[in-house]
């Protein structure tokens, strides 16, 4: 657990030195919010990070328990996706197309600020297994709903088809993932700098899957990790033992990053609106979705209740936001930024401050039995 605070700790001042030293504070770094650099940085980030958690998925696990993850992430984050953009509507003068982005923005949970309860003993298997495959495959999953809403808002080109657009991304990002990751699992060595050659293979999967016929390369990353991981174990040990730190820097440098462009006076430009919409996305949106998707399933209210609550909104979200804000040509994309940044903000005070008493709540319900 001490581990883990020291981790919180960490982000939360990155982003704090991040917004004391950019735009929101005194000015010392300047970053071109919309310039390449803050866009390829988001890519290379989720791309570590993807492949990371991929790799850290249990095979076992997949095997028996994949129906949980499975109705969370065919059911559960398109329906917080859906009440989102209601809520932004109805609060905003966003209209649909814009609304429905910043419902993509905000679906996706992420482990960072909650890495305690996907590696705690005490926190039930099955839910630890849950809520890591999730948070990895909602993340690649995301993302093509966030470029097509992202591209209906700059395009008023009428043969423009999302769910065409969406339906290529997924299938060809899943098969080409598949695809590189049994190939590199049968060419690695078992021996020399397994770490580097890891890192080489989840380029080559991003890279493969972005060429026409173009694919969606952070799905790919993800799916070919999983593969790769279940195939070659003697990988995923090397990369726990020498992976680790750079997975920790690359989060961090992009906690710096987002909090370098944030101000006051951007995080609540919408004034209560913005507030009302980040309580009902955190308070409202995530636990109905969960509760709805689980429903008929073995799972106890206090399982329900706890993967609710634990769908934090972090380096994804952060990601995406810097992706939509990178792009000149979508008019409110700073005002859709920062509704998702002061989203984010919240969440990483609110469960990074009830993890622990998280954890052992649903450590009571589950020791019993």
């Amino acid at each position: 657990m001490a581990r883990h605070l020291e981790t919180v700790a960490l982000v939360l001042g990155a982003t704090l030195v991040g917004f004391a030293l950019g735009d929101g504070g005194f000015g010392v770094v300047e970053l071109d919010a919309r310039g390449h650099l803050v866009e390829d940085l988001a890519v290379v980030a989720l791309v570590v990070i993807l492949f990371r958690d991929g790799l850290e998925v249990d095979g076992e696990m997949l095997q028996r328990e994949w129906h949980l993850p499975f109705r969370k992430l065919a059911l559960a984050m398109p329906v917080t996706c859906g009440l989102v953009a209601l809520a932004t509507h109805a609060l905003t003068d966003l209209n649909w197309t814009e609304s429905f982005l910043v419902g993509a923005l905000l679906s996706p949970t992420d482990p960072v600020l909650s890495s305690a309860v996907v590696t705690n003993p005490r926190v039930p298997r099955v839910v630890r297994h849950s809520l890591n495959l999730e948070s990895g495959m909602n993340d690649g999953l995301a993302l093509p709903a966030v470029l097509a809403f992202t591209e209906a808002a700059r395009v008023a080109d009428t043969d423009f088809v999302w769910w065409r657009f969406v339906l290529q991304d997924v299938t060809l990002g899943m098969a080409f993932g598949v695809a590189v990751g049994l190939l590199a699992a049968r060419l690695l060595p078992r021996s020399g700098p397994l770490a580097l050659y890891a890192a080489v293979v989840a380029g080559v999967a991003y890279a493969v899957a972005t060429v026409e016929p173009r694919g969606n390369g952070l799905i790919a990353v993800f799916v070919c990790a999983i593969v790769l991981g279940l195939r070659r174990p003697d990988v995923v040990r090397a990369l726990e033992e020498r992976g680790g730190d750079v997975v920790r820097v690359v989060k961090l440098a992009i906690f710096f990053v987002f909090g370098s462009l944030l101000t006051l006076g951007g995080l609540f430009g919408d004034g209560w609106a913005a507030v009302a919409l980040v309580a009902f996305t955190l308070l409202v949106a995530r636990p109905a979705a969960v509760f709805a998707a689980l429903a008929g399933t073995r799972t106890n209210v206090a399982t329900r209740a706890f993967m609710a609550w634990f769908g934090p909104k972090g380096v994804a979200t952060m990601t995406f936001a810097l992706l939509v804000l990178s792009q000149t040509d979508v008019v409110r994309g700073e005002r859709i930024f920062n509704l998702a940044a002061l989203a984010v903000v919240c969440s990483m005070v609110a469960h990074g401050a009830t993890e622990r008493a998280g954890v052992d709540w649903i450590a009571r319900r589950a020791e019993p039995g």
